[in-house]
Parts: structure tokens; sequence; C-alpha cells
């Protein structure tokens, strides 16, 4: 599954959530992310699939831009918080 199409149009279009989402993309990185292709800290595709699944209902859904862009707002609200 990889890094969903809408997170990559969201940072293209609004260059400014970029450090909020690497920030979120590191908490939620999968374990061992250096020694498995593409080498990126990003989240097991796993997760992505249960979070879309438990929001839309189908684990294939896309959210849109303004979705994605709420949540990474929210997720940085959040760990301010603490």
């Amino acid at each position: 599954m990889g890094l969903p199409r809408s997170v990559m149009r969201l940072l293209i279009s609004r260059p400014w959530l970029l450090a909020d989402a690497l920030r979120l993309a590191w908490a939620t990185r999968a374990r061992g992310w250096y020694r498995r292709p593409p080498f990126l800290p990003i989240p097991p595709s796993s997760y992505l699939r249960w979070r879309m699944e438990t929001a839309y209902g189908d684990g294939d859904a896309e959210p849109s831009q303004d979705e994605v862009e709420r949540f990474v707002r929210w997720a940085s609200r959040m760990r301010r918080s603490r």
C-alpha cells in the first residue's frame, strides 16, 4: 500500500504541513524500517489498512486531502498537549 496518494498530494499542495506530517510518520513508523526497502520511516501498510478500515469501513479507502490535513493537525496538537 505504501504512502497514500492523498498524503502525497496534501504535502505538495500544503508544504507547511510537512514538519507535522514527518513527526506523525516517525511516531507511527514500522519497527525495523531501516532493514527493509524503501528504507523510509513510514507506518506499516497493515496499520494504514487498519486505520482506513476503522475510519471508513474499507481498508482501501483514500481519505480526502481535507481529512488528512485535519488528522495531521489534530495529531500535532495532541503531541504538543502532553
